[in-house]
């Protein structure tokens, strides 16, 4: 098959002539063909997303399992009812604000999109690209475009368009060439049918500057580990290793100077190393490809399947890379790294370990937490931290200002007790309150972590999975205790009637959620704080020599 080449990277050129291109390329669209786009994020492979046969050649072209659903690429959200069912106000909010842009929200689908796009789910992935040569591509197909990234299965993506005809070349009608990609890492994935919103895979838009607009996100699991065998992944990316070169790789996490030493001790004279700028002259004797700075996160977003592809064509026998934080574009750079290596991932700063505790009134967190500062451990927690920050954070300040003014005297100066009064009394209201509280800690809990001394460090707050804090946790262990232990405890410690502990136990969650939930949970049946202390104690110097081995050896 002959590969036609459609050179749109100079848009200001002549107008018939691009017209001429756009239409041809449409064409091949329409009736059947697959043309490779470009975006802001990385090029795509593209055919009629209504067209079932159509689609499916692009799972062969690529070599792509059917399982894995494809994106809608639309020119703005008009186009969401004709797809989708039952949108939610949300999608438009976030429309009218990201779009066009890095942004996918998945959607209940209508049947007009076939299965070959969804992969059989009950969902579409939708998303308006940011690229004036692809809209105009689609205002002129008429038709949504299903579009992956347009590499070879399991290949780093492509950012230009000579990316796309070194894996697609003769396999495909069309590449359309709009020039390199301006984000590079694919879009943001977002799924818009459950309550909270949840983070399929992170992307080109940060997860920050969704929580800014909607709240609260829920991050899934698989943005950090593989999905387990069997698992059906709601999006794309999230269940195969994807943008693996051919050697294998291993990523490094930590502080950059941390990860770069520890890089040090592993290389031999065939490995390769994926860097940060200032790193790069520790490695003279080893094929090196740089990120960018450490605190550029842009710039380490449009290098990193450059990076990554161009070992192909080394003969390195091992990869190591150096990993940014989980910041802004940090974590998308950070999962596509950590998905080349199959989720292969080393913590220099292995010896910290970070422990997330929650559970209900009466249940024994006060012992655990005990246990943990006599094994050293720093203790956060998160009530202080947020009354701290009502004193001190003037943008956490402002946010509950500008939803909770009436909490507010004329000078400025919150009143807690209203407040309370407001929240406690309408459910919706305090969720409100909890997502803008939710957004502001994070961060904060995040820059605690990261300037606290010492190697190990529990946070403890109630809150722990709804606010997403157990992001920040190697571990998260839900402390339990049996109901009539719970109220004799809270009868005793707070002097309250036996009917008041019953009902404050009633309105927490219970012990079944908690377990659910978390990695580990912890009993306490003891018959005192002591003895309950010592068991706690034991159990996490035990947890706590598992995840350091687990780091060390990277199997995290």
């Amino acid at each position: 098959m002959h590969t036609l080449y459609f050179d749109l990277r100079d848009t200001k050129g002549q107008q018939k002539e691009i017209e001429d291109k756009i239409a041809a390329a449409a064409k091949i669209l329409r009736e059947g063909g697959l043309v490779a786009i470009p975006t802001e994020t990385v090029y795509g492979l593209g055919a009629n997303g209504l067209d079932g046969e159509a689609v499916q050649r692009i799972f062969e072209a690529k070599g792509r399992p059917n399982d894995n659903p494809l994106i809608l690429h639309v020119t703005g959200q008009q186009w969401l009812p004709r797809y989708c069912r039952d949108v939610p106000p949300i999608a438009y909010v976030l429309a009218r604000k990201f779009w066009p842009g890095p942004l996918t929200m998945i959607l209940k689908r209508k049947p007009v999109v076939p299965d070959e796009t969804t992969a059989g789910l009950d969902t579409v992935a939708m998303r308006c690209p940011n690229h004036p040569v692809t809209l105009a591509i689609i205002r002129e197909a008429g038709v949504p475009i299903a579009a992956p990234s347009a590499n070879t299965s399991g290949r780093p993506s492509c950012t230009s368009a000579q990316d796309v005809l070194e894996d697609m070349d003769g396999k495909i009608q069309g590449v359309v060439d709009g020039g390199p990609c301006t984000v590079g890492v694919e879009s943001t994935i977002l799924d818009l049918t459950c309550e909270p919103p949840r983070l399929l895979r992170p992307g080109g838009l940060p997860l920050e500057d969704l929580e800014r607009l909607i709240g609260h996100i829920d991050v899934d699991k698989a943005v950090t580990g593989a999905l387990k065998e069997g698992e059906k992944p709601k999006a794309p990316g999230m269940k195969y290793r994807h943008y693996a070169p051919k050697a294998p790789v291993t990523v490094i996490t930590g502080a950059p100077e941390k990860s770069a030493r520890e890089i040090q001790k592993r290389i031999t004279a065939t490995s390769g190393v994926i860097c940060f700028d200032e790193f790069a002259h520790l490695f003279r004797e080893q094929e090196v490809h740089t990120l960018g700075p450490s605190g550029d996160k842009l710039t380490q977003a449009q290098r990193v399947f450059d990076a990554l592809r161009t070992f192909d064509n080394s003969a390195v026998t091992e990869i190591f890379a150096q990993c940014p934080d989980n910041r802004g574009l940090g974590l998308a750079v950070g999962n596509r790294l950590k998905k080349a290596a199959g989720f292969h991932v080393i913590e220099a700063d292995s010896e910290r370990v970070v422990l997330g505790l929650t559970g209900g009134t009466g249940a024994g967190k006060t012992s655990a937490l005990r246990a943990i500062e006599s094994l050293g451990g720093t203790v956060i927690d998160c009530d202080q931290v947020y009354h701290r920050m009502l004193t001190e954070d003037e943008d956490l300040r402002r946010d509950i200002h500008n939803a909770f003014p009436s909490a507010f005297t004329r000078d400025g100066v919150l009143d807690r007790q209203k407040l309370g009064q407001e929240v406690f009394s309408d459910k919706e209201r305090l969720a409100q309150l909890n997502e803008i509280v939710y957004c502001h800690i994070i961060p904060e809990l995040r820059r605690m972590l990261e300037e606290g001394t010492g190697d190990l460090f529990a946070i403890d707050a109630i809150n722990l999975l709804e606010a997403g804090v157990d992001q920040l946790c190697d571990r998260t262990v839900a402390i339990t205790a049996p109901a009539e232990l719970r109220v004799r405890r809270i009868m005793v410690r707070d002097g309250i009637t036996e009917q008041y502990a019953r009902l404050r136990i009633s309105a927490q969650k219970p012990d079944e959620y908690y377990r659910g939930k978390c990695d580990l949970e912890l009993n306490n049946a003891a018959d005192s704080p002591e003895t309950f202390e010592s068991e706690a104690r034991e159990f996490f110097q035990r947890l706590i020599e598992t995840v350091k081995e687990e780091k060390q050896h990277g199997t995290v």
